[in-house]
């Protein structure tokens, strides 16, 4: 298989467990997170991010939230168990997708491609839940933030990429 060229080229797993080509969101302007249930920025990063979607998603942003359970086991629970805290609890409106791992050899090839970036003194790994990727609408990553990054200072890079500045 030739190399991804970008976040397009990948199909992931839903909540659910079928298949989604991320080619579906084509043209969007992405912010990519690795999210937990019980860290302690969930409830911070969740209500933030619920508010930049419902901001933006209509003009072209989509959020992609990938549960992962490497850091402090803070997502242990099922999918169908973090579909249900989500919605019940946050009343998110983005798409939620299967618990993935983002670090080491067992690591989404999503989350590989997200990492090759020259990121600078991030380095590879993620470091913590709530790490988040910036994807402009070629699919390609253009920022990274660390996991204590509010998602709402992130809006005016969001705004750029919408082409609302």
């Amino acid at each position: 298989m030739e190399s991804p060229q970008s976040v397009f080229d990948f199909s992931v797993k839903d909540a659910k467990g079928n298949d989604v080509g991320l080619s579906i969101y084509r043209g969007k302007v992405l912010l990519i997170v690795n999210v937990a249930s019980k860290c302690g920025m969930t409830n911070s990063n969740y209500t933030e991010l619920n508010q930049l979607y419902e901001k933006y998603r209509d003009q072209g942003l989509e959020i992609l939230a990938f549960p992962c359970n490497q850091f402090g086991e803070e997502e242990p629970g099922s999918n169908d168990q973090i579909l249900d805290f989500v919605c019940t609890r946050f009343k998110s409106d983005f798409p939620i997708f299967g618990k993935i791992e983002v670090n080491g050899d067992a690591a989404d090839p999503l989350y590989k491609f997200l990492k090759l970036g020259k990121w600078g003194i991030f380095g590879d790994d993620i470091q913590w839940n709530f790490a988040k990727f910036l994807v402009d609408r070629n699919g390609q990553p253009v920022d990274r933030y660390y996991p204590t990054t509010s998602p709402l200072t992130v809006e005016r890079d969001i705004r750029k990429l919408l082409g609302l500045l």
